[in-house]
């Protein structure tokens, strides 16, 4: 057999074990994971260099599957691999099974979780960017992607910044098989269409009849050719290919075939080829970066002014210095997050992701991969766009920092499209999350340098206005607690970041009232120190105040109730939020408005206390 024929019949023994591991529980996409066969075959038995036995070698090949739904193909590959046994092939889809409807890390040879579409690519040109920039290492990354997902804004920021970066690593692979879940796609299979596009963007772009297995050979010995540019191979494809009952069939998105055992018979029958995967190329050793050994994060003097968003560029610069590992990733606001600190200290590892938010976090996903630690800034208003790639950011188990700035009506005359109001709750709302909301600048670096070792996906909201230094510089901050910075048995005051500050004044005028308050800090909403919080109620019979510069759905507020409800005592809790849409002033002006600035804050804490004691 030679080396066509053996790519031939390896093609349609992925295309039987994808319609095999459908079968078992009815459902899956076996016609989508059909037509990419034959690409795959080629692939895997002479391009991707790949030692399944040690799936953390640095030297290891990459294959991200954007096209997630195709994941019997991807398992059918790791059947052929040896990576997998038949009988595990044939758990696809069933409960317990690692060998889930989408891949996930949960299985080795998985990067990053896929299955929402216009995410793969913008992964694999993080990690792309890992082997041209940081580790040195000629490793390649493969990405399969759907001719449906090329309708994603995403997928073109991916286009632009793989060309921007000239990631000549990377190729994208489209499998035009011209059917999506309803129907035809937007282009058919117009090849140019895709190709006048990505050649616009700056790739070398090769179109090829997608089940020519030998043509297919020349597409991926150009691309490996290919310098100073991305390749994608744009290949017209069958979806279905080889079972006349659904070959380029619409109606059979997602649905298992009706009788599997014929189509296996008319694809010529179970296979059990075993394909000798080549072994990457180590003669080189991953790149590392020179380090100043120790962390001298930057301080700040009590009473002093600075903006928690200054002390985050300072801080990350300097554990940048420290340890050579951390990478820093901005949207095009350096100036305004202060990660051109960083940029400025360590060119090498600072990436520009320009007004693209998506690939932004998706860069930093795929950087992470490579075992680099990567913190990603941006306005905390626009992380918004990127929600969905932070969503499945926690499916892939990663573990990236983010840092949004310009949060709440704080922010001044920008107005609300800049007023990040619902951050607080999005974040909380992700799985296995971190959310950090410092009130100094001090804290700001003792929180920045816990993020670096910190699992998950970790969001610090940082503020632009300038406020006084509260606390010394040798305090520490452990994520999870809080910092009591007035005591009192009348109410409970808790606010973090610009309320804190507004809390604090509040509690001073309070006191000339006879009124006292118990100020907390809670610099830590997720998780929330509820030990601190259940006893400040309970000191203060239940009365308790929450002030946020927030919407007041899913954020400090709700932290807080959710913490009191473990909690014996019954509580009172008062919420101050922003309630009203904001609009443009000076930020004294629209905290006023918003109701949660000293003076608001000492009226409710009044009304709580002269309610408590008119009930008395």
């Amino acid at each position: 057999m030679n080396e066509a024929e053996r790519w031939r019949e390896l093609g349609q023994q992925l295309r039987v074990d994808s319609i095999r591991c459908s079968a078992v529980t009815k459902s899956g996409h076996p016609t989508s994971s059909m037509s990419a066969a034959d690409l795959m075959a080629v692939l895997l038995d002479k391009y991707l260099h790949y030692d399944f036995d040690t799936p953390d070698d640095p030297h290891n090949d990459h294959l991200v599957f954007s096209k997630g739904h195709a994941s019997p193909l991807l398992y059918s590959v790791y059947r052929a691999a040896g990576a997998i046994d038949e009988q595990e092939l044939l758990t696809f889809r069933t409960f317990g099974s690692r060998l889930q409807g989408h891949p996930t890390p949960e299985i080795p040879w998985v990067d990053v979780a896929t299955g929402s579409l216009g995410q793969g690519l913008p992964y694999g040109v993080g990690i792309a960017l890992a082997g041209k920039k940081l580790d040195r290492l000629p490793y390649r990354v493969w990405v399969l992607c759907g001719d449906s997902e090329m309708a994603e804004g995403s997928m073109w920021e991916a286009f632009e910044h793989a060309a921007f970066y000239e990631l000549d690593n990377l190729t994208a692979i489209i499998d035009v098989n011209r059917l999506g879940q309803r129907g035809e796609t937007m282009h058919g299979w117009d090849l140019d269409s895709y190709a006048n596009r990505a050649q616009a963007f700056g790739w070398h772009t090769i179109e090829v009849d997608g089940h020519d297995v030998e043509a297919v050979d020349r597409a991926y010995a150009e691309a490996v050719a290919t310098s100073a540019q991305p390749t994608v191979v744009i290949a017209r494809t069958l979806k279905g290919k080889g079972v006349k009952a659904v070959e380029d069939k619409p109606g059979w998105h997602g649905k298992a075939l009706d009788n599997p055992e014929e189509a296996i018979e008319e694809l010529g029958g179970v296979r059990n080829i075993l394909v000798e995967v080549p072994k990457p190329d180590r003669s080189a050793e991953p790149h590392r970066f020179e380090t100043t050994g120790g962390l001298e994060l930057p301080t700040w003097d009590e009473g002093e002014e600075v903006a928690t968003r200054r002390a985050y560029g300072d801080a990350l610069a300097a554990l940048g210095s420290a340890r050579g590992d951390v990478v820093a990733l901005d949207g095009e606001v350096n100036n305004s997050t202060y990660a051109e600190i960083f940029a400025e200290a360590h060119p090498d590892r600072y990436f520009e992701m320009y007004i693209a938010e998506q690939q932004l976090v998706a860069a930093a996903v795929g950087l992470q991969v490579r075992g680099w630690v990567p913190f990603g800034s941006s306005f905390a208003a626009f992380f918004g766009r990127a929600y969905d790639f932070i969503r499945m950011a926690a499916i892939s188990r990663a573990n990236i920092r983010l840092c949004g700035s310009h949060a709440g009506v704080s922010i001044g005359e920008d107005g609300p499209s800049q007023m990040a109001l619902e951050d607080l709750a999005m974040m909380r709302a992700v799985h296995g999350s971190t959310v950090l909301y410092p009130s100094d600048a001090n804290q700001t670096a003792k929180l920045v340098e816990q993020m670096a070792d910190r699992e998950g996906i970790v969001f610090l909201r940082t503020t632009r206005a300038a406020t006084p230094v509260v606390y010394g510089a040798d305090e520490e901050f452990p994520i999870g607690g809080s910092r009591v910075l007035r005591e009192g048995d009348d109410v409970t005051i808790a606010g973090a970041g610009i309320t804190l500050h507004e809390a604090l004044k509040a509690a001073d005028e309070l006191e000339s009232d006879g009124i006292s308050a118990r100020v907390i800090d809670l610099y830590s909403v997720k998780p929330v120190d509820g030990e601190t919080l259940r006893t400040a109620a309970e000191a203060t019979g239940g009365r308790v105040l929450t002030v946020e510069d927030h919407w007041p759905e899913g954020g400090i507020g709700d932290a807080v109730l959710e913490a009191l409800s473990d909690g014996e005592t019954p509580a009172r809790v008062v919420r101050l939020a922003v309630r009203e849409m904001p609009g443009s002033g000076k930020p004294a002006e629209l905290l006023a408005a918003a109701g949660i600035d000293a003076e608001h804050i000492a009226d409710a804490a009044r009304t709580l206390v002269g309610a408590a004691v008119g009930a008395r």
